[in-house]
């Protein structure tokens, strides 16, 4: 019976009226939501400044900084890996549903870590989304990190992958209901 939480009001054994305990503390889900939200704004800030850099000091040619990472503006009008080419606006659609639902998991997640994590995630697809509708590049969005080994990429793609590693960790390390 341990780990057993009701969810109703159960009538006592002895005839009592039932003592149900008054949760006047903050509600998680907003909470979570929160947070959530906290972290989107700075990954999106981060990724719209350091887009605007490397669209202003870029334009000249790229920087070598340190063995394979060079910076090197480049522009994708697909998504990551450069898949889906030339179909902005059915991943801008993708983008808006896929934060809508980040945003719902937000609110439910079990755990401040978990909501933090979706909100890295949503942040990446907000990111990419401002490049796709509010610069002028027919959709395309402002790649500039380069090793040479692995596609271009930028803030938002990083926060993306870094997000959905973390998420898969988190769910794997979760408890298993029964």
């Amino acid at each position: 019976m341990r780990g057993l939480q009701e969810r109703w009001t159960v009538t006592t054994l002895t005839g009592e009226p039932a003592v149900v305990p008054d949760r006047t503390g903050p509600v998680p889900g907003p909470r979570r939501l929160a947070l959530a939200g906290t972290v989107v704004v700075l990954v999106v800030a981060a990724d719209q400044l350091t887009k605007w850099w490397a669209v202003d000091r870029l334009a000249s040619g790229p920087i070598h900084v340190i063995g394979t990472l060079d910076l090197e503006l480049s522009r994708n009008t697909g998504s990551a890996f450069s898949l889906f080419q030339g179909r902005g606006p059915i991943l801008a659609v993708v983008a808006v549903v896929l934060v809508a639902a980040l945003g719902a998991l937000a609110w439910r997640a079990p755990t401040a870590g978990r909501a933090a994590v979706l909100g890295l995630i949503a942040g990446g697809a907000l990111g990419n989304l401002g490049d796709r509708l509010f610069r002028g590049d027919h959709g395309a969005v402002v790649d500039f990190v380069d090793l040479h080994f692995w596609p271009t990429f930028n803030v938002a793609d990083a926060c993306i992958t870094v997000g959905c590693i973390l998420l898969a960790v988190s769910l794997l390390r979760s408890p298993r209901s029964p």
